[in-house]
């Protein structure tokens, strides 16, 4: 299968382009700038170069694809809103000249008070995030013209060696920054994740077997306290682990909050998929961040 990738030189990507070229595919990498560009090469794709608000580069990317793996978002949090006007674009502009072909595209895991969220629920998104669940639905909805299209829902934590922008990297960093290795309230507030390698997995079987309408999660751990990666963080980088106030820790803090765990059963006895891989405690304490 010839496959169309966006954001392939992302983290993600870093996986799963070695995991399509090892299953026998090709795959097309979207490269906006020259450092993109060498990263997708060297991960051994072909280069298309253009921007995600390129519509007429994203066409021709699906329509010269027999699939479309969908992982570019703009994760600028000062400007959600614009980062999801020009994915909804990017999701209509190959939706529309994939007919009888696969649309594979990522989202995030939804949140279920008082339970593990499962691939049965539907994303509730408010404020600036909301459209992220409209452009959800509107790839699944591409299925009503023949298309054969999933989403693969990621938790908040892609971990493992080489994550340098994630949540989990992101908390290690303000750690060293503020002097502590900081949780929000008692800590308790469960994370669900999954080792990259884990996800990428899952992504090729999504885009060989998944039937049309299917919503996958890519969930290794359900639900990891908080307080505990906090204390893996602290013993790493030698700091003391303190609960604060989620103000005083930005974005970051508000979804540290939240609780949010997530199962995979249904994905797992749909597809298979076991991830195999080391769960987010085990990575921390390998020392991948810090």
């Amino acid at each position: 299968m010839r496959v169309f990738v966006t954001g392939a030189s992302g983290w993600i990507a870093s996986a799963l382009v070695p995991e399509l070229l090892g299953a026998g595919h090709e795959v097309v990498g979207l490269a906006r700038s020259d450092a993109a560009a060498t990263a997708v090469e060297e991960r051994g794709a072909e280069v298309l170069r253009g921007e995600l608000d390129d519509l007429e580069t994203l066409r021709a990317g699906a329509e010269g694809a027999d699939g479309v793996v969908h992982l570019a978002f703009g994760h600028d949090f000062a400007g959600m809103e614009a980062s999801i006007r020009t994915d909804a674009a990017a999701v209509a502009a190959m939706g529309e000249v994939l007919g009888g072909k696969v649309f594979v595209a990522a989202s995030g895991t939804p949140m279920v008070p008082g339970r593990a969220a499962t691939e049965q629920d539907d994303p509730v998104f408010a404020g600036p995030v909301a459209g992220r669940g409209d452009n959800a639905r509107a790839v699944l909805a591409t299925a009503e013209r023949g298309v054969r299209a999933s989403l693969v829902r990621l938790p908040r934590s892609v971990h493992g060696e080489g994550d340098v922008h994630g949540l989990i990297a992101r908390l290690a960093g303000l750690g060293r920054q503020k002097g502590i290795a900081a949780y929000v309230g008692d800590g308790t507030q469960r994370w669900p994740a999954v080792h990259v390698s884990d996800a990428a997995h899952l992504f090729r079987l999504a885009l060989e077997q998944a039937p049309a309408g299917s919503v996958l999660h890519a969930v290794g751990d359900e639900g990891v306290p908080i307080r505990e990666v906090a204390e893996v963080v602290g013993r790493r980088l030698g700091l003391p682990v303190t609960s604060v106030a989620a103000e005083e820790l930005g974005f970051l803090g508000a979804l540290l909050g939240l609780d949010q765990p997530a199962s995979s059963a249904k994905t797992q006895e749909l597809l298979g998929w076991r991830p195999v891989h080391p769960g987010l405690l085990e990575d921390l304490e390998k020392g991948y961040y810090g």
